[in-house]
């Protein structure tokens, strides 16, 4: 199959991975709230049980086999728990439910994305690999232009979930067939070398990432609802925000700099996004357009800057690396909403928390560490289904 067609479909499946499975969530918190669900502090948890569901998922993808299976199962899992969404209540089903789909999104992600960079790679297409990345993005603008329709009509958080299955249903029937075969990642211990260790600080800076990135991409449409009071006008704030991460994810796939040039273009895309959580504490719309560009520019464009310069780091584990990373992203958007939370707790928003993830950007800055100087040696990946 041709390598445009299968970086294509695996764009399609993070869509329904990502946008629908796993952000659709965003869009329709004002809703959930204003529906008496549950209030901010809840929600905060809510949004903690699908990272938790996200880490357990991502690192299951990574060490497990029957990797066929969780990848196509993931996919069809995020399209069904969505449409299960619609008849859910309160912060215990939701939070169940999201914990679900948080595991099925992790291992469609890190299985597609690892076997659609493999072939990328192969076919000497590493920056259209790259828009793979755009899926996320993508779906996001996508849910957000459903739920500014589904709000201007006057529809509740039950229908808004069956528009949001309705979409991943139909992408995911395109999807399937051309999803490339998964990359199964084996974990050697006899793995050593400058190149190698030099993936722990970036894990460990990508662990921030996810704490970081976590709190204006969950809450960024329940800040604007709040501000503009239920206005249709705080609804374009999530589709602006994804389409500002697309344009971040071509600017960086169109742009292929020195290693040390993707190190330096990565932190300053980090650096971003502290200026642009640190915005959203600015009082009105100035604040929030602000935090979509300074934080929606740079999100999946850092991603794929992280695993560009983890490929100069490990060339010969770029499928298991990406694996591993997602597991320290998972690990540190853990802790975002539980922050949230605290936050809401302590001062009655999100202002803490804000804070908190511009702090986090920074300090994940300053942990990038240097390209390797020499090839790592190390065994390649293996490609295959699994056991």
């Amino acid at each position: 199959m041709s390598p445009l067609v299968t970086v294509l479909a695996s764009l399609l499946a993070l869509i329904v991975a990502m946008g629908v499975g796993r952000f659709s969530l965003t869009p329709q918190l004002p809703l959930l709230l204003s529906e008496g669900q549950f209030d901010l502090t809840a929600a905060g948890l809510v949004a903690a049980a699908n990272y938790l569901g996200y880490l357990v998922g991502a690192f299951d993808a990574l060490r497990a086999g029957q990797a066929r299976w969780r990848l196509v199962g993931g996919l069809w899992g995020c399209v069904a728990l969505t449409v299960l969404s619609a008849w859910a209540h309160g912060p215990w089903e939701h939070g169940a439910l999201r914990f679900a789909a948080g595991v099925t999104s992790a291992w469609t992600f890190v299985l597609v994305s690892a076997a659609s960079q493999r072939v990328a790679l192969q076919a000497g297409m590493q920056r259209l690999g790259g828009l793979v990345f755009a899926g996320p993005s993508l779906g996001m603008l996508l849910t957000g232009l459903i739920a500014l329709a589904s709000n201007l009509y006057g529809q509740g958080s039950s229908v808004l979930w069956l528009l949001y299955g309705g979409l991943g249903l139909a992408l995911a029937l395109l999807a399937a067939p051309a999803l490339p075969a998964p990359v199964t990642h084996p974990l050697p211990a006899t793995r050593r070398g400058p190149a190698v260790r030099g993936l722990y600080p970036l894990l460990a800076s990508y662990t921030l990432v996810g704490l970081g990135y976590v709190i204006p991409a969950t809450f960024l449409s329940q800040l604007a609802s709040s501000r503009f009071h239920g206005s249709w006008l705080a609804d374009l704030f999530w589709p602006g925000y994804g389409l500002m991460t697309t344009l971040g994810v071509v600017l960086a796939c169109l742009w292929h700099p020195t290693p040390d040039g993707t190190r330096r273009w990565l932190v300053r895309t980090l650096w971003l996004q502290a200026l642009g959580a640190l915005a959203c504490l600015l009082p009105g719309a100035t604040g929030l357009v602000l935090g979509v560009l300074l934080c929606g520019t740079p999100y999946l464009a850092s991603m794929v800057l992280t695993i560009r310069h983890a490929h100069g780091l490990d060339p010969m584990g770029h499928g298991r690396n990406i694996g591993l990373l997602t597991v320290g992203f998972a690990a540190g958007q853990l802790g975002g909403p539980l922050l949230a939370a605290l936050s809401s707790y302590l001062v009655g928003g999100l202002s803490l928390a804000l804070a908190g993830a511009g702090v986090a950007f920074v300090a994940a800055g300053l942990l990038i560490p240097a390209p390797a100087s020499r090839p790592a040696a190390a065994a390649p990946d293996t490609v295959g289904e699994g056991a």
